[in-house]
């Protein structure tokens, strides 16, 4: 009978340990289709570790809709335990699923977790940064001193220079820009946010208030559509209209463009495609006045479903992206990002990286404002008109036009 017992007992421990073990799994759904690899090659170290599994799925990059997917998977009861959001917006869509996470340890260790109401609901997933990414070895050869580049003017000079030098210098085009339907994150996202807080103090609400009332400054928005018109009129035709993000990158990395219209993200891209040549960041030419800084903040954040039944493995896994040797080298090493965490004393080394960060500490900054604006609002509304003025279907006026009739319907 005794013996019994004791496999009746040891067979309820087994069970309870394969339930738990069952139960210690999470899958995490994120953006950034450039650090999928990485993350995945992380998520398998840190398994080994713990003892857990974590599924990485990758949904973003202009080939993926986050927003729709995560719509189909809450309604499949197939939600990740972890997902992204990248500002209020999302915030408002997924509030009543997202959990309250000020009592985890790295809350302490960061300054731009996402709050609402002193509560704090958002792990910042790096520090980003985006200006133009200038091949400082080009301008040189061409005799432009990348401090002209803050204003239309200067923008105006160097680009007309370079494209007469183009076979000089062995490219296909100054710039290195993308607008089509599937990069509408890189114009209706990145380069609309020139429009919002281009020159002015960090967090300053000003233009995103009149905009989401229905109005917009006339002087303010006719020099940022000769800003758009300008960077497509000198980009390759064909990576404009029609290219990714690989195509749009490789541009650049491969020197056959000399400046290029993305972020510090790119660092690994540049880095695999063997680029050797220094480069650095230099503000948006948007405006008539002269600006110094580029556009820096916390790009996304993971937050935990609150309905989830792996939370504690879900905290774990953000913690120990924090607090562990393991994590903090795939933060910065493997997937090249700017740590948000005080903590973490590992450098990136990629230039553009490096560029952000001496904007930083320099306080030249500029905040991110787009997500103000809905995601349905920026890719649905705004990237139509964008494509259409980079394919020819409308001129700078006709974008001024559609702009401010895309704003008036903003009015509540």
């Amino acid at each position: 009978m005794k013996k019994f017992i004791g496999v009746v007992l040891g067979l309820v421990l087994v069970g309870s340990m394969f339930m738990q073990s069952a139960q210690a799994q999470i899958t995490l759904m994120q953006n950034k289709p450039e650090i999928d690899a990485q993350l995945k090659e992380y998520a398998a170290t840190w398994e080994k570790a713990s003892g857990m599994k974590a599924t990485i799925k990758s949904c973003g990059g202009g080939a993926c809709d986050l927003g729709q997917q995560l719509r189909a998977d809450y309604s499949a009861g197939d939600m990740p335990d972890i997902f992204v959001i990248a500002g209020l917006e999302d915030y408002k869509e997924w509030s009543n699923i997202i959990l309250d996470l000020s009592a985890e340890k790295w809350a302490a260790e960061t300054d731009v977790a996402f709050k609402v109401d002193g509560k704090v609901f958002g792990f910042p997933v790096a520090i980003e940064g985006w200006g133009m990414a200038y091949n400082a070895d080009m301008l040189k050869k061409a005799g432009i001193d990348p401090a002209t580049l803050v204003n239309l003017a200067g923008y105006k000079a160097a680009f007309e220079k370079l494209d007469s030098m183009k076979a000089e210098l062995g490219i296909n085009s100054v710039v290195s820009m993308a607008a089509s339907s599937e990069m509408k994150w890189v114009t209706a996202h990145h380069n609309f946010n020139s429009l919002l807080s281009n020159g002015l103090p960090y967090g300053d609400l000003s233009v995103v208030n009149s905009m989401l009332a229905g109005t917009v400054d006339e002087k303010r928005l006719a020099e940022y559509a000769e800003w758009v018109d300008l960077l497509f009129k000198y980009s390759d035709k064909a990576v404009l209209t029609t290219g990714n993000y690989d195509t749009q990158v490789g541009a650049f990395a491969t020197q056959k463009a000399v400046f290029l219209h993305q972020g510090n993200w790119t660092d690994p891209n540049i880095k695999a495609a063997n680029a050797t040549f220094e480069m650095a960041f230099a503000p948006h030419g948007s405006m008539e006045q002269a600006t110094d800084g580029i556009f820096v903040a916390a790009p996304s954040y993971y937050v935990i479903n609150s309905e989830s039944k792996n939370i504690d493995a879900a905290k774990q896994f953000l913690n120990d992206l924090v607090f562990t040797e393991a994590g903090n080298d795939y933060i910065v090493n493997k997937a090249g990002m700017i740590p948000a965490f005080k903590n973490i004393t590992l450098q990136p080394t990629g230039p553009l990286s490096k560029s952000v960060q001496a904007y930083a500490a320099a306080g030249k900054v500029y905040s991110w404002n787009q997500y103000y604006f809905s995601t349905d609002f920026r890719d649905q509304t705004l990237g139509p008109i964008y494509n259409q003025l980079a394919n020819g279907q409308i001129d700078k006026a006709k974008f001024i036009e559609l702009m401010k009739a895309a704003i008036a319907t903003l009015k509540k």
